[in-house]
């Protein structure tokens, strides 16, 4: 139960610091103070849903097409997330398309990143 909570909050922390990242780079995303929770928990739970969900509908079909599942997963999740939420707008083709990489990667990276900052911490006080 615990290491689900965990892993929640991970995902949610990567989620918004990819969100944040797309939002500072990119002139046509914007995000919006009050709606922000709302758009990262949104966007969570509906990538959380469709990566497995794509993941065995894409599984059967032939060639490498799991590489690009966690990117057509964040597409989707923006989609639902601008078409849900006023916390964020996305405008513009290549806008959409940068996003979709900007919020994978920041996404990706904080995931990995994070995990190691809470677990360096923790070592560091079982050792004191």
């Amino acid at each position: 139960m615990i290491r689900l909570v965990v892993r929640l909050l991970i995902a949610l922390a990567a989620n918004a610091i990819g969100l944040i990242v797309a939002a500072a780079v990119l002139d046509g995303v914007s995000l919006d103070v009050t709606g922000f929770l709302v758009s990262v928990a949104i966007f969570t739970i509906v990538f959380a849903l469709l990566q497995p969900f794509l993941v065995s509908v894409l599984r059967r079909s032939p060639g490498p097409v799991l590489g690009g599942v966690a990117l057509i997963a964040t597409l989707v999740s923006l989609v639902v997330t601008v078409l849900l939420t006023d916390g964020l707008s996305i405008s513009g083709v290549g806008t959409w398309i940068a996003a979709t990489v900007i919020v994978w990667l920041g996404s990706v990276l904080a995931a990995f990143i994070l995990p190691f900052l809470g677990l360096k911490k923790y070592l560091d006080d079982r050792r004191a």
